[in-house]
């Protein structure tokens, strides 16, 4: 499929966004220990952001699990995975970091300092597997069909930026179980936003993250308002970065900035057919 292609296709999603499947999360107990949040490991300057992240609702919303096998796209610092490892005790967490031979400096120290962080806690990331996930080499090194759960928290605007966001998409489809599930959350663009606008600005539309999902084969579950913030206008000098925790503004604006809080971001859920609705839909 041709990339003008898949932009057409996102503006004809723009109307079936708005009245697709909308659902609120609520956590049930058994569902997902509140405790897990308030686990003394968690580094203090991320438990701030919660506020922002909704991290127990969110998870709750993609279904997790304690011995689910799970695979958490570029995990950054470890933000959510300080959350995910404790709790997947009785299961498998795939942190799917940077390439080890990227050549990237900056993906380089990324990943080893998030290396150096889970081995500095055993306890706390016992079930934890260090991967590697770049869709410009098209790597994802998880076994293929083995995840009930692929996670990836405001990344898909980095792969935009460097035109790899349909291999992601793909090789996510390729490590998910039959009936597994796609978390997606990321900054959401205004209906209608270009594609230059989204790659600059790295802010993109539902329209468009539904469009490559469903190239790779994935069907929309539900999507939730959870991490939604009516405050955040997608418009801002600096784009995306210009908000909190970032503010590449620094200090012109920044009490305008830290007022709206984290940008306005998309929730949805994602399911890889099962086998038994693959072979339905081919007779």
């Amino acid at each position: 499929m041709s990339r003008k292609l898949l932009v057409c296709l996102f503006c004809l999603f723009t109307a079936f966004t708005s009245v697709s499947l909308r659902a609120d999360a609520t956590i049930g107990e058994g569902v997902f220990n509140k405790g897990i949040l308030q686990n003394p490991a968690r580094t203090p300057a991320f438990v701030e952001r919660d506020v922002y992240r909704h991290p127990g609702e969110t998870l709750a919303f993609f279904g997790l699990e304690p011995t689910m096998t799970v695979v958490e796209i570029w995990p950054g610092g470890g933000w959510y995975t300080e959350i995910l490892a404790p709790y997947l005790q009785g299961g498998k967490l795939y942190a799917g970091h940077f390439a080890k031979d990227s050549g990237v400096k900056y993906f380089n120290n990324s990943r080893r300092s998030f290396t150096e962080k889970v081995q500095a806690s055993p306890d706390v990331y016992q079930s934890l597997v260090m991967a590697e996930f770049s869709p410009k080499m098209n790597k994802l090194t998880v076994p293929d069909g083995s995840a009930d759960l692929v996670l990836t928290f405001r990344n898909v605007h980095n792969w935009l930026r460097s035109i790899n966001e349909a291999e992601a998409f793909a090789l996510f489809y390729k490590a998910l179980k039959p009936g597994g599930v796609l978390g997606v959350v990321e900054h959401r663009a205004k209906p209608n936003t270009s594609w230059e606008t989204m790659k600059q600005s790295g802010y993109m539309t539902e329209a468009y993250v539904i469009a490559l999902a469903e190239k790779a084969g994935f069907v929309l579950d539900a999507s939730s308002e959870i991490n939604a913030n009516p405050k955040d206008s997608a418009d801002h000098p600096k784009g995306v970065w210009t908000l909190p925790p970032t503010l590449r503004m620094k200090d012109k604006d920044r009490a305008k900035y830290v007022a709206i809080g984290e940008s306005d971001r998309m929730t949805l859920r994602f399911k890889k057919p099962s086998l038994t609705t693959t072979q339905s839909a081919g007779q």
